[in-house]
Parts: C-alpha cells; sequence; structure tokens
C-alpha cells in the first residue's frame, strides 16, 4: 500500500484518500501533525458554523485523533525544511528520469521514496507504536470519510 502519490491538487478529498490508506495499514494514530493548510484548519476568525472545524477536522474527531497544527517556529521550521529538501531531490530525480506526468511520477515514487529513506531516515527515539485498533466497521469508516464529500462538492457543509 503506496501512501505517497502526486495527485492533481492538495485538497480534502486527496487528504481522505491517504487517511484511509494510512488507517488500513498502521491503525488509528494517536494524534495527526500537520502544517496549517486549510485543509487541516479554518483560517477565518469570523468562519459561521462547523464549530471551526474543516471537513477534516470533522473525520479525525469522529475517528477519536486529535489533530494537531505546527505552531512553533521550531516545528514549522522542521517541517518546511524537510519538505523542500525532499521536493529539490525528487523534481531532479523526476527531470533526470525523463518523468513529466502523474502515472509516471507515481509509479517513480515507490523506489524513490525507498532510496530516500535508506539513506536519510532516522530511528525513533522513542520506538513505541501509539497507533490503536481502527475499531470502526468498514461502512461506518466509509461515511466518515466519503459521505462529507457529497455535502462538501454539493456546498452544503
Amino acid at each position: 500500500m503506496q501512501r505517497t502519490r502526486f495527485v492533481k491538487s492538495e485538497s480534502t478529498f486527496s487528504y481522505f484518500e491517504a487517511l484511509e490508506s494510512y488507517l488500513a495499514q498502521h491503525g488509528r494514530p494517536v494524534a495527526f501533525y500537520s502544517d496549517k493548510h486549510t485543509v487541516f484548519r479554518v483560517a477565518k476568525e469570523d468562519a459561521k458554523g462547523g464549530a471551526r472545524m474543516t471537513q477534516f477536522g470533522r473525520a479525525l474527531n469522529e475517528l477519536n485523533v486529535e489533530i494537531l497544527c505546527a505552531n512553533s517556529s521550531q516545528a514549522k521550521g522542521r517541517v518546511e525544511r524537510a519538505n523542500r529538501t525532499l521536493q529539490d531531490r525528487l523534481v531532479k530525480e523526476l527531470r533526470l528520469a525523463g518523468i513529466s506526468d502523474l502515472e509516471a511520477g507515481n509509479a517513480f515514487l515507490k523506489d524513490f521514496k525507498a532510496r530516500y529513506n535508506a539513506r536519510f531516515a532516522k530511528l525513533p527515539a522513542k520506538p513505541d507504536n501509539l497507533h490503536r485498533a481502527l475499531n470502526i466497521e468498514p461502512d461506518r469508516l466509509d461515511e466518515v470519510l466519503w459521505d462529507c464529500q457529497l455535502v462538501c462538492s454539493a456546498g452544503l457543509g
């Protein structure tokens, strides 16, 4: 199961697809740590309704997964440095391999990720696995993740 992939746009729906794959492979994390992209947090102070929660946040809440957005400059810097490094290397490797479309790029990612991790990955300071069993029926997971698509795409939520 491959979570890393290129998508046409960074959207709630692409994050739901990644989350579904992640949950199937690992179970539920205790918390989800992210940047402050609007998929993860409501940016407008005067937002109406929704308890200042995005659709992605609502889904995580229903799954009993806390969402934490990077607030300190150190946390944001660490994420951004890693992303810049990864994006720089990946763009160069894609160019060298002559890849310029989503399908070929996604096929390339599995080997790239393995090589990148072999070179740069570090073992965690605390190797404890804090994932919990998913404990949700597949139909219910579909409701939590995908029924909101109908509401979102219809402009009702």
